[in-house]
């Protein structure tokens, strides 16, 4: 069964295996399943990058402060142009508030945009106007990424190879030239045995791994209905994606 806390236990041990990868989650939902995924990396000494919305401050503020205990790092995932409807001066003016708000419960230097497929505003485009190092950010998860020697392996969708859905969370510059090199993989399994694999052109390439800890749950209710969830979404977003061409 994948894209369980289990198995995502065992990605974390196939991970060991290679030497140059790092690991973020974006956290939409549930910050509490990102609570229990930190408790699980912080008691096999992995260190890890947890992207908050600021819908989650207030309510979930305790959640956040443990995460950063545990050792690991915090950051915004900001979809303030999204928010705004397209208006920069507005959606800076939101981002600044923001940052300032989760600064207030945990050290923040990383950011990650949230995707928001419904959207048709892209809030990383809020960076062609401002600069966000002014702020005391010294990374942007997407844009201070070197996609040519780093590989992006991300769970959107409920699959690993969910580029083919997703609207905003992929890079399509570099996904042909993956998938012709072997470095495309539908299921966590998949990931795992290349990894275990020393031959496997997977570790010719440095890792970012990016999950959404809501989808990694014990088999059960919570874990059928994000599945449900997830590929109503795929329908949906492969409709805007069409529809956008």
């Amino acid at each position: 069964m994948d894209f369980t806390i289990e198995r995502y236990r065992d990605l974390l041990h196939a991970l060991c295996q290679h030497k140059h990868h790092s690991i973020r989650h974006d956290v939409d939902l549930h910050p509490e399943r990102a609570l229990r995924v930190a408790q699980i990396e912080a008691a096999m000494n992995v260190r890890s990058t947890y992207y908050f919305r600021s819908m989650h401050f207030a309510s979930h503020e305790a959640a956040i402060r443990a995460i950063a205990e545990f050792g690991h790092r915090v950051g915004y995932h900001y979809e303030n142009l999204a928010t705004c409807g397209g208006d920069m001066a507005a959606a800076f003016s939101d981002f600044k508030k923001n940052l300032e708000t989760l600064r207030k419960i945990a050290p923040v230097e990383a950011i990650c945009a949230h995707g928001s497929p419904r959207s048709p505003w892209n809030s990383q485009d809020l960076w062609c106007r401002y600069d966000y190092h002014d702020l005391g950010v010294t990374h942007e998860a997407m844009l201070d990424t070197d996609f040519s020697t780093t590989l992006y392996l991300t769970d959107t969708g409920h699959r690993w190879d969910g580029y083919k859905v997703s609207v905003r969370d992929k890079v399509p510059q570099y996904q042909a030239e993956w998938t012709r090199d072997g470095l495309a993989f539908h299921s966590t399994n998949d990931i795992i045995q290349a990894l275990l694999n020393p031959q496997h052109p997977i570790h010719q390439k440095s890792l970012l791994v990016n999950t959404h800890p809501q989808r990694w749950v014990p088999f059960g209710v919570g874990w059928i209905k994000e599945f449900l969830w997830q590929n109503t979404k795929n329908v949906a977003k492969t409709l805007l994606i069409k529809t956008a061409r």
